[in-house]
């Protein structure tokens, strides 16, 4: 075979190498089972996932892209699946499971035209015309926003989590959160959510949440003999320590007698009640400080009947500055009135078993707080997951102002238009079309399952209900068969959808064209067989 010469080694040893249709197989079966450790937890009635990491910490979720950043995955096409759910929850925050169960199923069924010799470059031509097309279809299905469905797209976002008994609630926090931090510009509305100010206490119910039209800080104030209230606060926002500045150098004072210790020591404190009373001058009564607050300047704050707060964190000083209208200040000296923000009450609550600060009714706050409750740490934790979740699809309906019916009915009408659209395709890749708009029938298919629906018959029924022109059926996980979504009042932004169809295409193309996986020693998995880590 080598005319009596020695192989040629290229490859280190211990590399493996797995190549044509078996590196694909492996490939795709690797993104199918992460696809299918998601896939119960889509819709209304999925169930949750505990995962427990090698510290032993629980979290219970169904929110796709907790559970996937939480399971220790090796497999690098497995990996790359996982980013499809990261790019879903930093542009939409919301649908990532949809987009994960919709790749997996792309590929199962680019699986089955490999072995019927259907070149897979076909198979990525025809889900990239596929893809373009459904874009398309998305935009024409789309409708516009109004508050109301704002409040609907929220609660749609909630329903089906462990905040699904108290969505309405919650949706109405969100949306009120969001209409105050909106911003019109030239563009259009801008939502920028690090506005929206996000705290959560353990203890008491859900229903204690709420919406504050100001900032909640993680604080308490400095010195007990301070009042616990203020009305009328205006609010001196400094970013400078409120304490006796000490050497940039190393330097030495030499004391040779006690009358000058006395003087030092009277210089020092003449010296902090001066920063005090310039503070009182400007006409501020609540003061909260970036940096520290020196014990006897605490003293003089508390005699005068001053509220301060120290070490406030640098992304609260700006919310506050939003907030209350005031600037943040580094010089002391440099205090007047008109850096003063505004609150028509700064007062300190004990929330749970600790004290919080509550700076509420500000005129014209550009930021706002949520406080979240809930009985346990667990139960907190996952509310603000979906709490997050219902603000992102706010924000992102609000900001492109279309929203699309859900319950699968999108995805319904553009497989049913795809396949008249392959009609008109030539060639092999109308097969790839019609795989592509087959694929996006799994989730309705997987809503039914989920459910405990008979699925086919679903599928079924709303095939037929769409061949009759009735384009925003979808499922109905409650009473079983389809209805009208517009009707249900269940939407979604349109964004959402867009998204989870065009990554899952991209990356399922990506996936296919890999006909070679060259993995040197320790890279776990290449060979398909290490997916014990998808067992739930």
């Amino acid at each position: 075979m080598y005319n009596g010469q020695q192989p040629i080694f290229i490859l280190k040893e211990g590399t493996t190498r797995t190549s044509g249709k078996t590196a694909q197989s492996n490939n795709i079966a690797a993104a199918k089972a992460v696809a299918d450790a998601v896939r119960s937890t889509l819709g209304p009635k999925g169930m949750d996932k505990m995962l427990v990491d090698a510290m032993g910490d629980v979290v219970i979720t169904n929110d796709g892209a907790t559970i996937l950043k939480e399971m220790d995955i090796e497999h690098p096409a497995a990996k790359m699946i996982i980013e499809i759910a990261k790019t879903q929850e930093q542009h939409c925050f919301d649908g990532t499971t949809s987009a994960v169960v919709i790749a997996g199923e792309l590929l199962k069924r680019s699986e089955d035209l490999v072995e019927q010799n259907v070149h897979p470059t076909v198979i990525c031509e025809g889900f990239r015309l596929a893809a373009d097309k459904a874009a398309d279809l998305i935009d024409s299905h789309a409708l516009d926003v109004n508050e109301e469905r704002l409040h609907e797209v929220a609660k749609t976002a909630l329903t089906g989590k462990s905040a699904g008994a108290v969505k309405d609630f919650l949706a109405d926090i969100s949306v009120r959160a969001v209409m105050a931090v909106g911003q019109e510009t030239d563009d259009g509305v801008v939502v920028d959510l690090d506005d929206i100010k996000i705290e959560k206490k353990q203890g008491g119910s859900i229903k204690d949440s709420t919406l504050v039209d100001g900032i909640i800080l993680d604080k308490e104030r400095v010195h007990s003999g301070m009042p616990r209230s203020v009305a009328d606060g205006k609010v001196a926002l400094i970013n400078s320590a409120i304490e006796v500045k000490k050497t940039e150098v190393d330097a030495k004072i030499q004391i040779t007698d006690p009358n000058m210790l006395a003087q030092f020591l009277d210089e020092e404190e003449s010296f902090l009640k001066g920063l005090v009373d310039k503070i009182i001058s400007s006409g501020a009564n609540v003061v909260i400080c970036q940096k520290g607050i020196d014990d006897l300047a605490q003293h003089y704050m508390a005699k005068s009947g001053l509220f301060a707060i120290r070490r406030a964190k640098k992304s609260d000083m700006e919310a506050l500055s939003k907030a209350t209208g005031g600037n943040i200040v580094t010089n002391i000296d440099d205090l007047s009135e008109g850096d003063l923000g505004q609150a028509a009450k700064v007062e300190e609550r004990k929330i749970g078993d600790s004290d919080m600060v509550f700076i509420t009714g500000c005129p014209q706050a550009k930021s706002v707080s949520v406080l979240l409750r809930g009985g346990t740490e667990h139960v907190v934790d996952e509310i603000r997951r979906a709490f997050d979740d219902a603000v992102g699809v706010v924000a992102v309906a609000h900001e492109d102002g279309a929203v699309l019916t859900g319950g699968g009915s999108v995805l319904a009408a553009i497989s049913r238009d795809l396949r008249q659209y392959a009609e008109g395709i030539g060639g092999r890749e109308q097969m790839a079309i019609e795989a592509f708009a087959g694929a996006l029938e799994v989730i309705p298919r997987t809503l039914a399952e989920n459910a405990g629906l008979d699925p086919v018959n679903t599928i079924i029924d709303l095939r037929k209900a769409h061949s009759e022109g009735l384009a925003t059926h979808g499922v109905n996980v409650y009473d079983g068969g389809v209805v009208d979504m517009a009707e249900s009042k269940v939407y979604e932004p349109s964004r959402v959808v867009e998204q989870a169809v065009q990554s899952a295409s991209e990356t399922a193309v990506m996936i296919l064209r890999i006909d070679d996986v060259i993995s040197s020693k320790g890279g776990g998995g290449m060979d398909g067989t290490d997916f014990d880590g998808f067992d739930m």
